[in-house]
């Protein structure tokens, strides 16, 4: 199957792998491979770049149901059908992002093909260092998730999968004790559909993941913002962020904003808080201001990615 988009807005394909080896560029053609589900093969996704305007999506296996889906999550990830105008225009001179946004238009906050992939990945970056989360998720992808023999590709880990694992054999991959327990214990409540992810009401279900012990705003933000297109949804407790304000409002560099203080910061660039949080983490770059998060990792820019080294995500 093969499904050729034309951007409503400047874009441009990442040209980086990610740092949990679940994405490969090859050749310039992004390569992803996605699990469909039990009795269903992976769908390998290829997506080319030929010009600006042509943006390319290729898939095989499965069923071509399946294939449609696989196209259709990987258009949602990488944004490729956001129209981002009315941001630009709005924005393009903020005194806090409008040179960032008028230098990379075509930036997009990368965002994860599943939705529960996203999750599990923000459980896995809570209060850790980002490469040891990447690590982790290395492993875990290297481990459980089902593999391409033709590519070498692997898939996430479902949450199927993750469900039958015992949390010491999760711990086992890095996390604490206690995180392994927290991903066994969402992986289950996705698994036997006491909480749908794909469901059209996002905030019901945040709200059923906020009752599980250990799941707080961060993680439902991440959620929300790179695994279920909500560019409204600002990760306001993300360590970056807490630095980031809390300098800008007084001008001292030690001192941190609450979260709260967070969102009243950003809610003037509502309803795209979450985009304009990442120009302003790109903003800050090279200046007193600037922190590194694990959420530079989250965005795909129009000439290269950006990698973070450290970050203390809450929950």
């Amino acid at each position: 199957m093969i499904v050729e988009v034309r951007p409503r807005w400047a874009f441009v394909l990442p040209v980086r792998g990610g740092p949990d080896g679940l994405t490969v560029v090859r050749g310039g053609v992004l390569h992803r491979l996605l699990d469909i589900g039990p009795g269903e093969p992976p769908v390998l996704v290829c997506v080319a770049q030929p010009s600006r305007e042509r943006v390319v999506f290729s898939a095989r296996g499965a069923s071509r149901p399946a294939r449609a889906w696989a196209i259709d999550r990987m258009r949602q990830a990488l944004g490729v059908d956001q129209d981002l105008r009315p941001f630009y225009e709005r924005f393009r001179f903020d005194p806090l992002i409008g040179r960032a946004v008028r230098s990379d238009p075509a930036m997009r906050v990368g965002g994860k093909p599943e939705p529960f992939e996203a999750l599990a990945w923000a459980v896995c970056e809570q209060l850790i260092e980002t490469d040891r989360a990447f690590a982790i998720q290395r492993r875990l992808v290297w481990r459980l998730g089902r593999r391409c023999a033709e590519t070498g590709l692997r898939t996430a880990p479902a949450a199927e999968v993750l469900s039958r694992q015992a949390p010491a054999l999760l711990a086992s991959f890095g996390l604490s004790e206690g995180r392994a327990r927290l991903l066994a214990r969402v992986a289950a409540a996705i698994a036997r559909g006491r909480i749908d992810l794909y469901e059209s009401d996002h905030e019901r279900t945040w709200q059923r993941l906020r009752a599980i012990p250990g799941i707080g705003s961060w993680t439902v933000q991440m959620l929300a913002l790179t695994g279920q297109g909500r560019l409204d949804q600002l990760p306001a407790g993300d360590l970056g962020f807490l630095k980031l304000v809390g300098r800008l409002r007084g001008g001292n560099p030690r001192a941190r904003a609450t979260e709260t203080e967070v969102d009243e910061f950003f809610a003037r660039f509502d309803p795209w808080a979450g985009l304009a949080g990442m120009h302003a983490l790109r903003a800050a770059r090279g200046s007193r201001f600037y922190s590194r998060t694990s959420l530079n990792s989250r965005v795909s820019h129009g000439a290269s990615s950006s990698a973070a080294r450290i970050s203390a995500s809450p929950a």
